[in-house]
This record gives structure tokens, sequence and C-alpha cells, in this order.
């Protein structure tokens, strides 16, 4: 790996020296280090650039890494990463992307993540992804995420864009059997000229699966961001869909959430909360010594982590 990689590595993995368990770096559309443990195994895809990772019924509490670092402009990285987590498995799975160019040139990362889960199995997924570099090198990062939950199963998503993206695109879709649940809490931060857009489209045809959907996001600068969700309950169960945003600077951010009833005991809501940062807030912590932007970046600091 280069120095790149591991800075990069360090802000969306917490790497330090190495990583403990299973683990694949991806390096400009590489492979910079990978290793398999006896219930979780890592393979290289066949047909497409990307991984097929079998996790066993035997992973309890164990962690996998794969993260993916473009380290320079005129990378074009695109990759496919399946999952098949075993029955009544439980495990964590970090995968953030850092992207960095150094020149003019643009650099981009598109992951595409396809999860099957079985009975009873346990998945926390965790991704952080930011750009780095000079302004007139675009950094993009766009995301797919397909998930299949079968009966009891438990998928959380823990993502978080931390700054520097030009432009991302995230679309996320899953299909629940009965009993299955997902819950997604997504924060992102835009500035500047950036776009930032997220699709989720969630159909629930068990019994008794339950969704639960959370953005906050930050729009500085010019930004514009978009959040669309389509929540389908087609039995008896129960979603939420939940977008807070704050608007500084000329930041714009367009919410648009979607609910469809198939069936009577279908519980669903939604809600959508779009504002700027109150002045009581501001005037709060001014009195404790803190500048106007510092009591600013205090507050979006304390919101994306809520």
């Amino acid at each position: 790996m280069n120095k790149i990689s591991k800075k990069l590595l360090q802000i969306i993995a917490d790497f330090t020296d190495e990583f403990r368990g299973a683990f694949n770096i991806r390096e400009n559309g590489e492979c910079a280090g990978r290793r398999s443990t006896p219930n979780i195994r890592i393979e290289t895809k066949e047909g497409a650039p990307g991984l097929v990772i079998h996790i066993s019924s035997e992973a309890q509490k164990e962690t996998v890494y794969i993260p993916a670092c473009v380290t320079h402009g005129g990378v074009d990285d695109l990759v496919y990463n399946d999952f098949y987590v075993g029955a009544g498995a439980d495990v964590t799975i970090i995968a953030g992307c850092g992207v960095h160019t150094g020149s003019g040139e643009t650099a981009r990362h598109n992951g595409i993540h396809s999860f099957f889960l079985e009975k009873g199995a346990h998945v926390l997924y965790k991704e952080r992804h930011i750009g780095t570099g000079p302004e007139n090198g675009k950094k993009h990062i766009d995301s797919v995420t397909d998930a299949v939950l079968l009966e009891d199963s438990f998928l959380e998503i823990d993502t978080k864009q931390i700054g520097g993206v030009d432009s991302t695109l995230r679309k996320t879709t899953a299909r629940l059997a009965a009993r299955a649940r997902l819950t997604v809490h997504e924060r992102i931060l835009t500035e500047k000229e950036e776009t930032a857009k997220t699709y989720f489209t969630v159909s629930m045809d068990g019994e008794d699966s339950a969704v639960d959907l959370i953005s906050r996001s930050v729009a500085k600068g010019a930004s514009r961001q978009e959040y669309h969700s389509r929540i389908m309950g087609n039995c008896r169960c129960s979603g939420h869909s939940e977008c807070d945003a704050i608007l500084a600077d000329r930041g714009t951010v367009n919410a648009a959430p979607e609910l469809f009833a198939g069936c009577m005991d279908a519980a669903l809501i939604h809600e959508a909360a779009i504002g700027k940062i109150a002045g009581e807030q501001i005037i709060k912590l001014r009195t404790l010594g803190l500048t106007e932007a510092e009591a600013e970046e205090k507050i979006i600091e304390g919101f994306l982590r809520s």
C-alpha cells in the first residue's frame, strides 16, 4: 500500500498497522492485501471485478474489513461485492471508501454490494466515505446496495459521508421476509458545489417485518442534496422513514418520502424536517466563549453524530 492509502484507511476503517480478522484491501482497482479466517472466506469474483464473501453460521461477533481506496486521478474503479451470510451468524462488515486525487483529473469509485442473509443472521454494515485532495480534481463515490433478508434476519447499515466528495449517488433496495428487520442510519455532509442523492426502496413481504430509515444531512455552501425513500408494506409490518436536514449558506435539500400500504395491517410513517440552525443554539454556545463559526460547526458535528 502507498502512503495515501494508509492515511485514507485510518479515516474510513480505523486502520493502524494491521487489521485483525478477515480483510481485503482494494487500492486503485487492485487487491493490496487479503486474509480469510476459518469462518469468513473471501474469494475473487469470477466474471467481474470484486469479491465473494462467505460468512458461515459459526461466525459470532467477528469482523471483516473490505475498504477501498483510490489514490490518484484518472482511476474509474468499479467493484461488485457479494455477501453470503449463514443462518444465525453475527458479524460486522466495515467497508469504507476513500478517494484522493492530487491533480486535475477525476477519481471515482463505484461499489455494488449484494447481501444474502439467511434465517436469523445479524449483520452490522459500516461505511465511511471521504474525498481528499485539491479542489480542481473531482472526487466521485457512487454505491448500490441490494439486500435479501430471510426470516428473523437483521441488517443494520451505518453510513457516513464525511466530506470532500463532489458527487455521490446512493441506491439501496431491500426485500424482507417474515420478522426480518432493516435499519439504516445515514449521515451526509456536503459543501461548496457538491451534490448527494439518496434513494431507498424497501419491500416488506413477510409478516411482522420492519424497517427504520433515518437520514441526517447538512448542506453547506451551494451544495445540493436529494433524499427519496419508498417503503412498501405488503403484509402486517411496520415501516418508518425520517429525514432531518440542516441548511447553511445557500445549500438546498429535496426530501421526498413515499409510502405504499398493500395491507390494512401495514403500519407506516414518514417524517421530513428541513431548516437552519436555531439562533438560540448559537447564542448558547457563544456564551461559552465560542465564535459564531465555531458554534455552528459544533452544532453540525453533534447533529451528524446523533
